[in-house]
């Protein structure tokens, strides 16, 4: 999905269905941050009042930043400044893209419960079913499985349904020109979300006000971020333009060929089962990587991890990969590199493991329904 900005697993908010989006949900591989003249590239550290009526006409870093992004992008730079004079200033934006408070236990069981729910379940299934072919035809063409599909769309909007209300003008301008202090700043990759929101609209004959997302910027059912959007978004039922709000085709398709582009490797499991050793030093040595799969199956088992008998097969490289559970132990698994692929739509491990177990369970959950369906079928009342 989708270009975000790269943020740590410390960073394990709700995502959409409770807080919009959060920036640990909001994290894809393209950070590419362009040099503005120097009025246009120091965000500014005024204090900002809550009044969304704020906006940035009249604001010379502003309107420096404009001209820059037009002159890049080959667009008109009165109508590059004419929308971003328009844009407003979001406290909101700016309080929710700082990080949790420290000392904030990561805790995977509670993160995992959030989305492995019923209702998420049933509309994951009933999704599935609705869209059976495009996702046959997604996995055929660019190797990703449905379920991998279904779970990411299920993580990132529930089908659909928390998709933002922010106006992403807004939003990127905001986190361009006044992002908070307090964390490490990411204004420069915003700035060129922000290039490449007007480079979509101009492209697809868009007013940029009119489109709405999370407060980072995120955009429909797949919160593909603007630049994610104009790189890898497909026009998969060959109507002649890609929408990914509405058009659900586009959707499966485009995030399908995202993982693709990202490395996705066809029939790769994305982990193994995996006990770490019990010895503190060599499982710290395994950990050390962190998610990026460093080891080969026996190097592993060198160090006195145990891998299941599938896994012992496995010919590429692994990552231990440790999900912390607050007070309780961690859980771990062996990823491969498609669970790293999904790391690059956020680089979450956790957020890689929901969608992987929200996929499995709405997976499960049509095989079931088609196993009882004619069953169902038969019966009079």
């Amino acid at each position: 999905m989708s270009d975000t900005c790269p943020m740590p697993d410390t960073l394990l908010r709700p995502p959409r269905s409770s807080l919009a989006l959060t920036l640990a949900s909001l994290v894809l591989a393209s950070l590419v941050a362009w040099t503005a003249p120097a009025a246009a590239r120091a965000p500014s550290k005024r204090p900002v009042a809550d009044n969304t009526e704020l906006t940035y006409a009249g604001r010379a870093e502003a309107m420096a930043l404009a001209d820059e992004i037009a002159q890049r992008h080959g667009l008109d730079a009165a109508w590059v400044r004419g929308h971003l004079a328009q844009a407003r200033v979001l406290p909101a934006v700016q309080r929710l893209v700082m990080p949790a408070p420290a000392g904030t236990a990561k805790d995977w069981a509670a993160y995992r419960a959030r989305f492995i729910e019923p209702r998420r379940v049933r509309l994951g299934a009933q999704f599935w079913r609705e869209h059976a072919a495009w996702l046959r035809k997604a996995e055929q063409l660019y190797g990703v499985p449905a379920e991998i599909v279904v779970g990411i769309i299920g993580v990132e909007t529930f089908y659909g349904r928390h998709m933002g209300g922010f106006r992403v003008l807004d939003a990127l301008a905001t986190l361009s020109l006044d992002f908070p202090s307090g964390r490490r700043d990411r204004s420069a990759f915003f700035r060129e979300e922000l290039g490449q929101l007007f480079v979509l609209a101009a492209s697809e004959g868009l007013d940029p006000a009119s489109l709405r997302g999370s407060y980072a910027g995120a955009l429909g059912l797949p919160q593909f971020m603007p630049s994610s959007w104009n790189r890898y978004a497909v026009d998969f039922d060959g109507d002649g333009r890609v929408d990914l709000h509405n058009n659900v085709p586009d959707v499966i398709g485009s995030i399908a060929h995202y993982l693709a582009e990202f490395g996705w490797t066809r029939g790769l499991p994305t982990h193994f089962e995996v006990r770490p050793p019990e010895d503190a030093t060599r499982r710290a040595e395994l950990l050390a990587p962190d998610i990026v799969p460093s080891f080969t199956v026996q190097e592993f088992l060198d160090r006195q991890a145990w891998l299941p008998e599938a896994a012992t097969e496995h010919t590429g490289l692994l990552a231990l990969v440790e999900l912390q559970n607050g007070k309780q132990a961690p859980s771990y698994v062996a990823g491969t590199s498609n669970f790293y692929t999904l790391t690059r739509y956020n680089w979450s491990s956790y957020y890689a493991m929901a969608v992987i177990e929200l996929g499995a369970a709405v997976a499960q959950a049509v095989q079931s329904q088609a196993a009882t369906a004619p069953l169902s079928a038969g019966r009079t009342h």
